[in-house]
């Protein structure tokens, strides 16, 4: 028999998008799977709907976020596999199948990400993940398929089960006793980023996190927050800055801090001439707030840079995309790719 596979959803008020996703979900190809949806206290009428499905319903009172919702889900359950999947993505018959294939080749293989793609055009990838994450050394997040709002269209590019840094939780399978070594989603992050520091704990504890290609879901996105509204702008910057923080080894900080400063900075005076101060305010913000945090995460830092386990990308995607004009992964340097990730065909 297969593995048996726990489908965690995370809905708050997502009626109109659990209506047009989860039928697909439901129609998976793959004989041992369960669906479970924790709903974050939705109004909506969701709770009434998902009664009439044939899903394992989880109702909570409040809103615990992306990170609670999903560690209830995960805690209530007790499968070989968890897939985190939002609640406005479609899924192709075969995409769990394809994901459980990649994640049994190795035993270390901890995470599993498949193609996401764009709902609306699906010869395109979806900003969210794409074809697999990497992180920059200052904490800048990009992904194969997509660097910053450049987003490419699927042409077989990236058709090889190639080692990635993070996987989008907008789909993503997680090995249950790779879990249970590590930890679960970090709940004072939130949203967002969630992932990428949870994908980062794998790598450091000797696991590794892989692209599925084969495997294809269909992501509405913005579900949550739309791309480019200031609060998701606060949180992606905060939760970056909280995630290097925690990742970096003191003696190394301030150096990585000072770069990463004069970068955001240069984002700052940015939203400022192109007339969205709502942008450069919540920069300012997630500064401020990062620095209030920060003193929380001092347990979780390593003590030096050889307990450390580096971001894939040994430089600065913003300078590559914004100053030497390279505006796909492909013509990003090999050479600056670490470790595992530097043959990007494997």
């Amino acid at each position: 028999m297969n593995p048996r596979v726990s489908v965690i959803i995370v809905s708050w008020d997502g009626l109109a998008l659990l209506q047009k996703c989860l039928p697909s979900v439901l129609a998976t190809e793959y004989d041992n799977f369960e669906i479970v949806v924790v709903d974050n206290g939705s109004v909506d009428g969701s709770v009434e709907w998902l009664t009439q499905q044939d899903v394992t319903l989880l109702p909570q009172e409040s809103n615990l976020g992306f990170c609670g919702g999903n560690n209830v889900g995960i805690a209530k359950t007790s499968s070989d596999f968890v897939v985190l999947l939002n609640n406005d993505v479609e899924v192709a018959a075969d995409w769990l199948s394809e994901l459980v294939a990649q994640a049994s080749t190795e035993p270390t293989i901890a995470a599993v990400q498949p193609k996401i793609l764009d709902y609306s055009d699906r010869t395109r990838f979806e900003y969210a993940g794409a074809a697999g994450g990497h992180l920059d050394s200052v904490g800048y997040p990009f992904a194969s398929g997509r660097l910053f709002d450049t987003i490419e269209t699927d042409e077989g590019q990236y058709d090889e089960p190639m080692p990635i840094f993070w996987a989008s939780g907008a789909a993503l399978l997680l090995r249950r006793s790779a879990l249970t070594e590590v930890g679960l989603l970090d709940e004072r992050l939130f949203m967002h980023m969630e992932e990428i520091d949870l994908c980062w704990r794998l790598w450091q504890a000797g696991y590794s996190v892989r692209l599925a290609p084969k495997s294809r879901v269909y992501h509405i996105g913005g579900a949550s927050l739309a791309q480019g509204s200031p609060k998701k702008m606060y949180y992606n910057f905060r939760n970056s800055l909280l995630l290097l923080y925690k990742h970096t080894s003191p003696g190394r900080w301030p150096l990585q801090f000072t770069k990463r400063v004069l970068l955001d900075v240069l984002a700052v005076v940015r939203g400022m001439l192109v007339l969205r101060p709502r942008e450069s305010w919540a920069i300012v913000r997630a500064y401020a707030d990062a620095h209030k945090m920060k003193k929380g995460f001092d347990q979780d830092r390593p003590d030096n840079d050889e307990d450390t386990f580096r971001p894939s990308y040994d430089g600065s995607i913003a300078a590559q995309y914004f100053f030497l004009g390279r505006k796909r992964f492909q013509d990003l340097p090999t050479k600056r790719f670490q470790g595992p990730f530097r043959d990007r065909t494997r």
